[in-house]
């Protein structure tokens, strides 16, 4: 969901104070975001729904001036199909991704988008000659590009202008050979909204600019004057500095995908919304924005529509089968054709490359895959979902990492050649890698044998991922088995589903029950739980309800009947807990909070919830820092609570761009041999857990299991510590944390993968101790900020003494008092009573930590 804290309250993203442990610096920085020139909020959204990805189905189409033809954008390059043929041919290749075109009038040439060195660039390819020269070298992101009707004139979106999404318009030079290029020009304005907007910027933007078909004017996607979605429709003169400027036709909230394209009519506008339902549909509205009807229906996304230059048809995108498909309906009647690609012929010399997947006795195991030439451009199989990672760290490779699960065997088309290999099944398995060498026209088999690193169910330990949402608004339409198709090939266990509204809409609240999917077995489960997402309070997940989904599912929203603060997240927990859920607080920081900075309101609730006795878990490994996250974790056990430890990936499967899919972190819970799920949340909520991503870990202290605790007496002792260190990529610390403060460093072996020791551990009063352990650096394939991995905590009571830290319970007293400042300060209220209620309720939390 909406992840991270500073998404949530800018407040706690200030100066740092001084940690209760030393964090090595720089982890992030390795790791550095796709499209890092664009300067605007909440990156994985804008990324997946607006900026082309790499599917292996079609994922936009242009017309031929004649309508007989298609050219569209499939596995990263162009193709050119008649409607009527099974055959296409691949028009560009290489080592970028190609995206977005658009056929010029004259129909001899297309203007596309074309994604390398870090930069998405506009290109100009001849069709009779194959060549292809660029528009643009600015650097930034250039995307939309859209001929006008007199092909003298391209319109196009760029992030150039201050690395926000505006509207410029190019005047091509001549095709020849080295042609200047008029300098675009931007026609939009750049204005600060000065609104309250929580997914956008503050600054208003510009996108889908479509021509009318007299060239005079544009029709666009903008978000100017209003809070949510990313925008309602424009009307403007295809010049800057018009007379009248934009003229607004419609509003609606859209995410992203609008697309609006004007009929050659000009009397209408055919465009893609949700508009009160969970999928987006094609719907027609008039030029002067008018009531809209829809054009198709169904659970699923039709996208990226384009009418045919006669006004017949509309080729649009798909993805009813999961994966993206590319159709053609006709106008009036709704007639449908799907247009598939059942031959395809290729640009340059390619090979077939088969991967089987087998387990040391030669039995079938899904898996992750990766495969890429020498430049780090990724190859898939053309009937799976391509997945991409979100950021990349330049001086290993010019892509961000891509990859695709498989059940075993997959064959995929490749550059012919010499192409890396990778495969992953989760952390109790080795990480197979080799090259291979793929000749022109032959098939290549190549056999992968994936060896053990541990096998932990049968130990009674079973890995799960608290925090998954199966459709999101991402490229694919998934489904629970496909769901657990990808969560087998990441072994994982257990997924909780949380269902969680996007904006106006739930997208999978119609899979929300109370008992296993059927798609469960007896050794994975699918729940279907919740996240309750509030703007201002922080993130929760609710897993196990028994009744009924909790709504409404948001609170603290502006200019809706939800944007009073009222609904706190301890009035959730106590309406969850008495459906016997868990609640969690999840993806909490990505930088230390520091309570003194009073640059900005503070509203994170998460200390208020823990004092009064409301949270279950704590997401220690999420969408967030660990290592940060751990050093509040410290502070809260320091006061002496219980808080376990929980992993939750809050992972987009169904989009083609993500930080990782489901499993990418997880919790492994001791709950037995037989999975059981109220045995599996009942070991979650007693802490016999530990967290991971790649890392296993071992840790018992006087022969007392993660999760214990120990009763000795007042005094000085000596307590025996056994550790253990498997895993799958290297790690460079092994830590015991005691207390908050590094208590031993147990040494790794040469390959620092093992390790196995026992330790003395000094203990002169009561508190906790966790076995940590992470690296300094990203690790691929573990699509993570860093390999990292900590147990929940082994207690120990000393006598009768409590533990107690005064300089931790002070630090969240000045948290409250900075979340009381921001409730005292806001209106968003109903009643004042509402107001007079939170304020007691953070007295009462206050008053847990001044005890101290």
């Amino acid at each position: 969901m909406a992840r991270r804290l500073a998404l949530i309250v800018a407040a706690i993203v200030g100066a740092q104070h001084a940690a209760p442990l030393p964090i090595t610096g720089g982890l992030q920085a390795q790791r550095a975001p796709v499209f890092k020139q664009v300067d605007l909020p909440h990156a994985y959204y804008w990324r997946e729904m607006y900026v082309p990805q790499v599917t292996s189905g079609p994922s936009s189409a242009t017309w031929s001036p004649d309508g007989t033809e298609l050219i569209y954008s499939m596995q990263g390059t162009l193709w050119r199909q008649r409607i009527d043929s099974p055959v296409a041919t691949q028009l560009t290749s290489g080592p970028v991704y190609d995206y977005q075109p658009d056929w010029s009038p004259d129909g001899r040439s297309v203007v596309f988008a074309r994604y390398a060195h870090d930069a998405i660039e506009l290109e100009l390819l001849d069709l009779a000659s194959g060549t292809v020269t660029p528009l643009t070298a600015n650097g930034a992101v250039n995307l939309e590009p859209r001929w006008s009707p007199d092909g003298t004139r391209i319109a196009f979106v760029s992030s150039v202008y201050n690395a926000r999404w505006h509207i410029f318009v190019l005047s091509p030079a001549g095709r020849d050979v080295g042609a200047q290029h008029a300098a675009p020009l931007r026609i939009t304005e750049d204005t600060d909204s000065n609104l309250p907007r929580y997914y956008y910027s503050k600054w208003d933007h510009y996108i889908s600019p479509t021509w009318s078909p007299d060239g005079k004017e544009i029709i666009l996607v903008s978000n100017r004057g209003h809070i949510h979605g990313s925008g309602g429709f424009w009307r403007m003169d295809a010049r800057a500095g018009a007379p009248g400027g934009l003229r607004e036709l419609r509003y609606e909230e859209t995410t992203w995908k609008a697309r609006p394209d004007w009929s050659p009519d000009g009397t209408r506008v055919v465009y893609s919304s949700y508009l009160g339902r969970q999928w987006n549909q094609l719907w027609l509205m008039t030029s002067e924005g008018g009531d809209p009807f829809p054009l198709t229906y169904g659970e699923f996304d039709a996208t990226a529509p384009r009418w045919s230059h006669d006004g017949s048809r509309i080729a649009f995108v798909s993805n009813e089968t999961g994966n993206t498909s590319l159709w053609v309906m006709g106008i009036p009647g709704a007639s449908k054709r799907r247009v598939r690609a059942l031959e395809r012929r290729y640009h340059d010399p390619v090979g077939s490359l088969r991967v089987t997947v087998v387990d040391r006795a030669g039995r079938p195991l899904s898996a992750r895959i990766s495969v890429t030439t020498a430049e780090g451009r990724g190859y898939a199989p053309d009937n799976v979902w391509r997945h991409a990672d979100e950021a990349f760290d330049r001086s290993e490779r010019q892509f961000e990492y891509p990859y695709f699960h498989t059940d075993g065997s997959a064959e995929l088309t490749v550059p012919a050649g010499v192409v890396h290999i990778e495969a992953w099944r989760g952390p109790e398995f080795q990480v197979f890698r080799a090259d291979v060498n793929v000749p022109t026209g032959i098939r290549t088999t190549r056999r992968i044998v994936l060896e053990r690193v541990d096998n932990l169910p049968a130990r009674g330990w079973w890995s799960g991922d608290v925090h998954v949402h199966m459709n999101y608004g991402g490229a694919y339409r998934n489904t629970p088995p496909h769901l657990a198709f990808q969560a087998r090939a990441e072994d994982l266990h257990v997924v909780e589903n949380l269902i969680v509204n996007k904006e106006q809409r739930i997208p999978d609240i119609a899979y929300f029950r109370t008992d296993a999917d059927p798609v469960s077995s007896a050794t994975f489960l699918l729940r279907h739980a919740q996240e309750f997402h509030t703007s201002v309070w922080g993130h929760m997940g609710l897993l196990g309800l028994t009744s009924h989904y909790l709504l409404p599912e948001y609170a603290g929203y502006p200019n809706t009947a939800a944007a009073s603060l009222a609904l706190t997240n301890a009035t959730v927990a106590d309406l969850a807990h008495a459906q016997g859920g868990l609640v969690g607080y999840v993806h909490p920081f990505d930088t230390r909070p520091d309570p003194a900075d009073t640059t900005a309101p503070l509203y994170y609730e998460l200390p208020v919830d823990v004092a009064l006795g409301k949270i279950d878990y704590l997401e220690v490994m999420g969408y967030s820092d660990h290592l940060i996250t751990s050093e509040i974790w410290y502070r809260l056990l320091n006061c002496g609570f219980r808080l376990p430890a929980a992993a939750g990936t809050d992972a987009f499967p169904n989009f083609a761009s993500l930080r990782g899919p489901p499993g990418l972190v997880r919790v492994f819970v001791h709950s037995g041999v037989k999975l059981d799920h109220q045995r599996w949340l009942a070991g979650l909520k007693a802490g016999r857990t530990f967290v991971t991503n790649a890392p296993l870990l071992e840790f018992s202290v006087a022969g007392h299991a993660i999760g214990d605790e120990i009763r000795i007496p007042s005094g000085t002792h000596q307590l025996k510590a056994v550790v253990g260190l498997r895993s799958n990529v290297p790690i460079d610390h092994l830590e015991i944390i005691g207390n908050g403060k590094i208590v031993a460093t147990v040494p790794l072996d040469t390959s620092r993968m093992t390790a196995h020791a026992t330790v003395g551990v000094p203990v002169n009063g009561s508190g906790w101790y966790v076995l940590r352990a992470y690296s300094d650096r990203a690790e691929t394939p573990v699509l993570d900020l860093y390999p990292f991995a900590s147990t929940s905590p082994i207690y120990v009571r000393v006598g009768d003494q409590p533990v107690r830290s005064a300089e931790d319970a002070q630090y969240f007293v000045r948290w409250i008092d900075r979340v009381e400042s921001a409730t005292r300060a806001s209106a968003a209220w109903n009643t004042p009573a509402e107001q007079v209620g939170v304020l007691r309720m953070l007295a009462e939390a206050r008053a847990v930590f001044t005890r101290y």
